[in-house]
């Protein structure tokens, strides 16, 4: 009885300490693939890049400033023609990152529930089954937004801003990352109508990818014909690493100096004399994380003036709305944004 006694505890503990281990190593190599070096994910989000630019020719600075806003988590609104490549963009950028994409191309009839989803009743089980709208991926493709119906773009301001949506009194969260790229056309198309204010101030930046120059049309005519471009996309950063990116840029130092910077710029567009609504508080949330995302790329751990100024006119053009002067002596968000660059005391900083 003695012998079984000492044989029993002698197993529980070779087994405790095997569990250990195994625990141990599993804790070990999970911490080990979550943390990766700066440099690492800073060169996976250069190609990520470089990945872009073999599909969308001649348009570096606009696929750095998407990869920008996509480090700092925020959504992009692009007001341009159509035929400039903003599917193919989207595509390029979810292909490269492994991400998960859907694209919803808005029209009147389009419905709320297409975007956040609804219940359909299964008879053979007599219940009620959820069906996920569109919203549920980590990119999402907005396209021509601004010719749907004001209850349908409502649809998008709660999963733009809180990162889940609520049906029927149930919350769900969507997937992590989770970014928008909207797309709307120039205001006064036909079929057209403006976006709601509170829905333009959940986007992070505006911007427009415009026409290519000769070179990078020339380049695009050549390569018709050719296998599609897209196939030739290869993934170099995982989803996770997009998150590990956000992270990072987060820890981002910025001096007090800086943050009385961006919030006297924020400040100074509320009493521009041609401003009739100035920059939200969301906006310099926007400008802080912007900025901080603009030095990480750039491979720096602390933020700049000049960071500061590249990233404004990106988060204001669009949160801008300009008085009935304004409109008659023609001038436009970003003149206003060029008069705040002017009129703010810029500071000094040593690593400047």
């Amino acid at each position: 009885m003695r012998n079984f006694i000492i044989s029993s505890i002698l197993i529980l503990v070779f087994i405790t300490t095997i569990i250990q281990k195994n625990v141990y190593i599993e804790l070990s190599l999970e911490v080990w693939t979550f943390v990766k070096d700066k440099e690492t994910l800073r060169r996976a989000a250069q190609q990520v890049m470089e990945q872009v630019g073999t599909v969308i020719f001649g348009k570096d600075t606009v696929i750095r400033q998407i990869m920008t806003a996509f480090a700092a988590n925020g959504h992009i609104l692009l007001e341009d023609i159509p035929g400039v490549g903003k599917t193919t963009l989207a595509l390029a950028f979810s292909k490269a990152m492994e991400l998960d994409y859907h694209r919803i191309q808005f029209t009147p009839d389009v419905l709320p529930a297409d975007l956040t989803g609804f219940s359909i009743y299964r008879r053979e089980e007599e219940r009620f089954v959820y069906r996920p709208g569109s919203v549920f991926c980590n990119l999402l493709l907005a396209d021509e937004i601004n010719r749907t119906s004001p209850k349908t773009q409502s649809a998008l301001l709660e999963v733009m801003e809180e990162r889940q949506v609520t049906v029927e009194g149930v919350t769900r969260p969507v997937p992590a990352p989770f970014l928008v790229i909207a797309t709307q056309n120039p205001l006064g198309s036909v079929g057209s109508q403006p976006l709601p204010e509170p829905q333009v101030d959940r986007f992070m930046i505006s911007m427009s990818i415009g026409y290519p120059d000769y070179e990078g049309e020339l380049k695009m005519a050549r390569s018709i014909g050719e296998t599609n471009r897209l196939d030739q996309v290869e993934p170099v950063m995982g989803r996770q690493d997009l998150l590990d990116i956000q992270n990072q840029v987060c820890q981002v130092q910025l001096k007090d100096t800086l943050y009385r910077y961006l919030v006297e710029l924020v400040q100074a567009t509320r009493k521009h004399p041609y401003v009739q609504q100035g920059g939200s508080p969301r906006a310099t949330i926007a400008l802080v994380r912007l900025s901080r995302a603009s030095a990480w790329l750039q491979g720096r751990d602390y933020v700049i003036p000049r960071d500061v100024e590249e990233q404004l006119p990106y988060v204001l053009r669009h949160r801008l709305i300009l008085g009935a002067d304004a409109r008659l002596a023609e001038v436009t968000p970003d003149q206003v944004v060029a008069d705040v660059l002017s009129s703010v005391h810029r500071p000094t900083l040593e690593r400047d």
